[in-house]
Order: C-alpha cells, then structure tokens, then sequence
C-alpha cells in the first residue's frame, strides 16, 4: 500500500478526518507508517521516547514489569486509539512498554513537537484530542479508585459494564454483543485479581445471565442489570 492510500485509511478515522494534506505533511506521518509482529515491542522501559503513535489495526498491550518481574497490563489499546507520550509530556514513560497483542499491528507515529504545533493551528483538533485524553484519564482513575474500594465481584462487574460502553452499548440498551480481545488473565491483571478467581466469578456471571464469554465474542444478555449491580457495588 502507497503512502496516499495509508493517508486515505488514516482519515477514517474521527481525530483525523478533518485535516488537509498540508496537515499530514506537518506531522511527517507518510514516513512513519510502521508494522509490528505479534509479541513485537513497540518500546520497552522507554526513557527518552518522544512520539506519539495511533492504532490503525490491530491491538497493543500497555504495561509494566515489577519489582517481582512480574507482567502489569494498564491498559489495551484497540484501533482508533493513541498511546505513547499522549500527555505530551516528556520522559514519563520510564518503566513502560507496549507490544503488539494477539496479531499483527499497524501504527503510525509522529513527534511531540510536530503534533503541538498542529494542535496550535487546529483548535478542534485540539477539543477532540483533550476529550481522548480526558476519557483515558478517567478510565485510569476508575480503574485505581475500583481496586482500592471493591471486591473481586464488584471490581469485575464495573469493568464489565464499562467494557460494553467502551465498546458501543449505549444507556438503556437491553443486550449487547462485542468482539472478545480479553482472556481471563488480561481481565485478572486489568482488575487487579487472580486469573483462577476472575474464572470462577465469570462462570458464575453466566449463571446469573450477566455475561457470556466465548473465545471470539462477549455477549452482555441484561445490560440494564449489569449496570444496576455495576453502580450498586
């Protein structure tokens, strides 16, 4: 695929619709189109990264190693979306990495510097990326507040519920059905809890007609009840 048509497929996408091809040019994205293989680090334990990099396809695991050498997942990054130094901020990735999860990946990355200068040019630009990151920063603080204050059962049903309305269910909607990116060792290190513990809450979930988890989809057949309990606890 030619550079014009990656540009192409770029401008799918809401956060990027909207600029011209003077815009792209700005950002040097035409020369930083890049392919990660499965289990590829994009970086690892970076100090010094400078870029910001957006999810054309694929998925990206964000973490971190402990001081067990054991794995943290903060986060998985779907397509559409942007990790790196999106605080533009930096040096403050020290001990993160994020590799390509599940399949191959394609990404496309630009400088700090390039993309502030843009933001400066583009004010809705600017509204639309502050939104992005505003809604990662509660997603984060959901997630820590959710572990400090719940249980397993509690912490796993408000990740739930907030999994489907990440991912397209809407208020009010009855069910809802999504592609399965997750195993029960992804949700286990994303809620803070036991791989063994988060399946025996899940089959029990399914007992309850809560959740249906299958290799390829997530089926959420009461949302109106998931949602019920998700608040409650």
């Amino acid at each position: 695929m030619n550079p014009d048509e990656k540009l192409l497929l770029l401008r799918n996408y809401d956060l990027w619709c909207h600029l011209s091809d003077q815009d792209y040019e700005d950002l040097h994205v035409a020369h930083h189109f890049l392919e990660a293989r499965k289990g590829d680090y994009i970086y690892f334990d970076s100090h010094h990264l400078n870029k910001l990099y957006f999810v054309k396809d694929g998925f990206i695991k964000i973490g971190y190693i402990d001081e067990k050498g054991d794995e943290i997942i903060r986060e998985i990054i779907r397509e559409g979306e942007i990790f790196g130094q999106f605080s533009l901020e930096r040096n403050n990735l020290n001990g993160e990495f994020a590799r390509a999860y599940k399949g191959n990946v394609s990404l496309c990355a630009f400088s700090i510097e390039d993309f502030e200068m843009l933001l400066k040019k583009k004010p809705e630009l600017a509204i639309k990326y502050s939104k992005q990151v505003g809604d990662k920063l509660r997603r984060a603080q959901f997630r820590l507040i959710s572990m400090l204050n719940k249980d397993v059962r509690s912490r796993l049903l408000s990740f739930l519920y907030q999994l489907a309305s990440d991912n397209g269910a809407r208020p009010g909607t009855d069910k809802h059905s999504m592609e399965n990116f997750l195993t029960h060792e992804d949700i286990a290190k994303l809620i803070g809890s036991a791989r063994q513990t988060v399946t025996t809450m899940i089959n029990q979930l399914e007992e309850e007609g809560l959740v249906k988890i299958t290799r390829s989809k997530i089926q959420f057949p009461d949302m109106k009840k998931l949602q019920e309990l998700a608040i409650v606890t």
